[in-house]
C-alpha cells in the first residue's frame, strides 16, 4: 500500500469509526464493528490504531477538528469582533442530535475512565474557550465590548451551551432550539455588555 493509499484508507477508517461511534456510543464501540462498517479486517484496524483506546481517541479527534477548522475560519477571517461573536455562537451552539455533539458528549462522559481521551478533550475544549475569549478581549479593546473579565466570560458562556447541548442531546423535546438560542443570546450579551438583538 503506498503512503497516499494508507493515508486515504486511515480518513476513512477515522470517518466510518466516527459514525460508528454515533451510532454505539464510545464504550460500546469494538474494533470489529468499526472493521465491519468499514469492509476492513479487524487487523487493518490495530495497524492503524495499535489499540482500541488510541481508535476511540483519533477517531473524537478527528471528530472534533472538523469543528475547529470551522472555528479557525471565523477567528481568522477579518471580521469585527461581534460578527465574529455571532458566527461562532451559531457554530458552537446545539442544533439538534447533531453526530459532532453526541460525540462531544460520548467523549467527555468516556474521560472520567480512558487519560488518553481526558487529554484530548481537555485540549480541544480549551482551545474553543481560549479562542472566544481572544475574540472577546479584541471586542473589549475596540469598544464593542464591555467586559472585565474575558477568559471567565468564555468559560460562562461555553458553560452554558454545553449544558443546554446535553439537554438537547439527551431529552430532546425538553427545551426546543429556539428557546435555546434565545438563550445563549441573552447569556452572552449580559456577559459582554449588549442587548441580545445585537447577537442575532
Amino acid at each position: 500500500m503506498t503512503r497516499r493509499a494508507a493515508e486515504i484508507r486511515l480518513d476513512a477508517l477515522l470517518r466510518t469509526a466516527c459514525d460508528v461511534i454515533a451510532e454505539r456510543g464510545l464504550a460500546n464501540t469494538r474494533t470489529a464493528d468499526v472493521a465491519e462498517a468499514a469492509g476492513v479486517s479487524q487487523a487493518l484496524v490495530f495497524y492503524h490504531f495499535a489499540t482500541k483506546d488510541r481508535l476511540l481517541a483519533q477517531a473524537f479527534a478527528y471528530a472534533v477538528e472538523q469543528d475547529l477548522t470551522r472555528l479557525d475560519a471565523v477567528v481568522r477571517s477579518s471580521a469585527p469582533p461581534l460578527a465574529k461573536l455571532r458566527r461562532m455562537l451559531r457554530l458552537y451552539a446545539p442544533t439538534g442530535r447533531s453526530t459532532s455533539w453526541s460525540i462531544w458528549i460520548d467523549g467527555w462522559a468516556e474521560s472520567l475512565r480512558t487519560p488518553e481521551l481526558e487529554k484530548l478533550s481537555r485540549r480541544l475544549d480549551l482551545r474553543w474557550r481560549q479562542d472566544l475569549a481572544k475574540v472577546i478581549s479584541d471586542g473589549v479593546a475596540d469598544g464593542t465590548f464591555d467586559c472585565p473579565d474575558p477568559a471567565g466570560a468564555a468559560w460562562r458562556i461555553s458553560a452554558v451551551m454545553d449544558g443546554l447541548a446535553v439537554q438537547l442531546a439527551v431529552h430532546e423535546r425538553v427545551i426546543t432550539r429556539r428557546q435555546i438560542a434565545e438563550w445563549i443570546r441573552l447569556v452572552a450579551a449580559r456577559e459582554l455588555g449588549l442587548e441580545p438583538g445585537q447577537l442575532d
